[in-house]
C-alpha cells in the first residue's frame, strides 16, 4: 500500500480522487492550500504528491522543488484547470512525473498514478539490489540522492553520460564513481581536460599520431582514445573542445574507431564515455559554439550536480569527514565544534561549492593545531565577515548627503586609516571570540587558555582590555 498526498483547494475534486485511488488500495491523505501541503510532506511519508497550480496561498508549480525535497521525495503530479504548454514545459522541467488538465475524467486522472507507483517499486528494488562504491562521496540530501539514482543507472550501462554542476561541485568524483561501479572498472579511467589541450596538437593527443606525421613527431604515439580501450573516457570541461575536433569527435563516438594523426589504417577503442561541463551547452548550440549533434550524442544520461547552496543538509556530514580525514593526516586529536562554527558553515554560500568547503577545514585544521573545539573565530576573516553581516539581515543604511557630513568618521577629514580601522575590527573580534570562549568554559581560566592556546597573563590581559569579566 502506497500513501499519496492531494493538494488541491477544489475540496469536491479531492474528495472525488480520494475515492478513487482509496478503491485501488492505498492511503489518501488532502490538504487545501500549499502551507498544509507542505508541512504534512515534510513531516510525514508519501511516495506521490497530486500538486494543484493555483491555490490560495500560492503557485503549485512555483513550489514543485520544495515538495520534491520532502523526506520521502515523492513524485508529483500537477493537476490543473489551467493548463498549457508553457506550463507543462515549467512543470517537466522542474522534475514533476506528469501533467494533467483538470476537468478529467477519473481514468485519466489516476492512471498517471499506477505508472508512477510501479516506476518507484521497481526504481526501490534496483537501489537495493545495487550497493554502489561512493568513495569521497559524502551526502545524504534528496538532491543529491536523485543524482545518485542516475549514477546506478549509468553504472550498469554503456550509454553516455553528461555531468553539469558548478566548479567545484564534484563532477569527477561523480565520473569516478560510475567507472568503478561499471562493468569497465578493472580498466583505464582516462581524464582529458578539455581546457588544457592545444588547439593545433588536440587530435595528435587524442587519437595519436605516426612517426614523421608532423614536425617533431619523432616517434608514433598512442593517443588518450586507444588508452581508454575497453574502460572509460572523461572529457573534463567538454565545452571547451576546440568546434574544429567536435565533428571528429563525433563520428568516433558513432563508429568507435579512428586514425591517428598521419596513420593510414583505422584503429577500433571500445571506450565508455563521460563528460562534465559547468558551461550551458545548449545555449551554446543555440549561438552555433558547440554542435547539435554532439551535444545529444553526449547526453544519453544526464547528471545535474546542485550547488553546495541548495544541498546544506549535506554540510554537517561533509565536515565531520574531512575533519576526521584531516586530523588523521595531521597526527593529530580528533576536533569537536560548536554550534554557531556549524551553523556559519550552514549559512555561508559557498560560491566554490565543495572545493571551497574542503579547502576552508584544511585551512582551519593547520591553522588550530592545539585546539580541541573549533569556534566560528577559527574561520577564514571573509567567511565570518558574511555571517556577521548575515545576522544583521545585510543592512547598509543609506546616508543622506547631509548625514554623511554629522556623522563623525564617514566624512572625508574623519575617515580612519586602513591601520585603524582594522584595528577596530581585529578588536571586535577579539571579544566576540573571548565573550564566547569564558562563556564555554564558564570562567575557567586553564580551560580558557587551553582552548586558546593564550598563556594565563595574556589572556587576563586581553579580558581587561574588553572589560571581560569572569562569570
Amino acid at each position: 500500500m502506497s500513501k499519496i498526498l492531494i493538494v488541491d483547494d477544489d475540496k469536491i475534486m479531492c474528495d472525488a480522487l480520494a475515492r478513487a485511488i482509496k478503491k485501488t488500495g492505498h492511503e489518501v491523505v488532502c490538504k487545501f492550500s500549499l502551507k498544509e501541503g507542505l508541512n504534512e510532506v515534510a513531516s510525514g511519508y508519501y511516495d506521490v504528491v497530486y500538486l494543484d497550480v493555483r491555490m490560495p496561498d500560492g503557485d503549485g508549480l512555483k513550489n514543485l522543488p520544495k515538495f520534491r525535497k520532502a523526506p520521502s521525495s515523492p513524485e508529483i503530479i500537477i493537476i490543473t484547470g489551467f493548463a498549457d504548454s508553457k506550463g507543462a514545459e515549467l512543470a517537466i522541467k522542474s522534475g514533476a512525473w506528469d501533467y494533467v488538465k483538470k476537468p478529467s475524467t477519473i481514468k485519466e486522472m489516476t492512471l498517471p498514478l499506477l505508472r508512477v507507483l510501479e516506476y518507484r517499486e521497481n526504481k526501490n528494488a534496483a537501489s537495493q539490489a545495487v550497493a554502489l562504491n561512493l568513495d569521497k562521496i559524502i551526502c545524504s540530501s534528496p538532491e543529491m540522492k536523485r543524482c545518485l539514482d542516475v549514477v546506478a543507472h549509468a553504472a550498469s550501462s554503456d550509454a553516455n553520460v553528461l555531468i553539469t554542476g558548478e566548479t567545484g561541485t564534484g563532477k569527477e568524483l561523480f565520473a569516478w564513481a560510475i567507472h568503478n561501479n561499471s562493468n569497465r572498472s578493472h580498466k583505464n579511467f582516462v581524464v582529458v581536460d578539455c581546457t588544457v589541450l592545444p588547439e593545433t596538437l588536440v587530435e595528435s593527443l587524442l587519437f595519436g599520431h605516426e612517426k614523421g606525421s608532423f614536425t617533431g613527431a619523432n616517434v608514433s604515439k598512442e593517443g588518450l582514445i586507444k588508452q581508454a580501450d575497453g574502460g572509460t573516457v572523461f572529457l573534463d570541461e567538454v565545452g571547451e573542445l576546440p568546434v574544429s575536433v567536435q565533428k571528429r569527435f563525433l563520428r568516433v563516438l558513432q563508429e568507435r574507431h579512428f586514425r591517428p594523426v598521419g596513420g593510414k589504417r583505422e584503429i577500433r577503442s571500445n571506450f565508455r564515455l563521460i563528460a562534465a561541463t559547468n558551461r550551458d551547452l545548449e545555449a551554446m548550440v543555440e549561438r552555433g559554439q558547440f554542435r547539435k549533434d554532439l551535444f545529444f550524442r553526449l547526453r544519453s544520461l544526464f547528471v545535474e550536480l546542485p550547488p553546495l547552496k541548495r544541498r546544506k543538509d549535506d554540510v554537517k556530514e561533509l565536515l565531520i569527514y574531512y575533519m576526521t580525514k584531516l586530523c588523521e593526516a595531521n597526527n593529530i586529536a580528533s576536533k569537536g565544534f560548536s554550534p554557531d562554527f556549524l551553523e556559519v558553515l550552514t549559512d555561508y554560500e559557498w560560491p566554490g561549492n565543495v572545493r571551497e568547503l574542503i579547502n576552508t577545514i584544511e585551512r582551519v585544521i593547520a591553522e588550530s593545531l592545539d585546539a580541541p573545539i573549533l569556534f566560528p573565530y577559527h574561520l577564514p576573516m571573509n567567511i565570518r565577515i558574511k555571517a556577521k553581516q548575515s545576522s544583521l539581515g545585510d543592512a547598509q543604511p543609506q546616508l543622506s548627503s547631509k548625514s554623511k557630513s554629522d556623522l563623525p568618521g564617514l566624512s572625508l577629514n574623519h575617515m580612519p586609516t586602513l591601520k585603524e580601522f582594522r584595528e577596530n575590527g581585529i578588536a571586535r573580534i577579539e571579544k566576540e571570540y573571548l565573550e564566547k570562549l569564558i562563556a564555554v568554559t564558564r570562567g575557567n581560566v586553564k580551560e580558557s587558555g587551553r582552548i586558546s592556546g593564550l598563556s594565563r597573563s595574556r589572556l587576563y590581559g586581553l579580558m581587561k582590555k574588553h572589560n571581560i569579566e569572569k562569570p
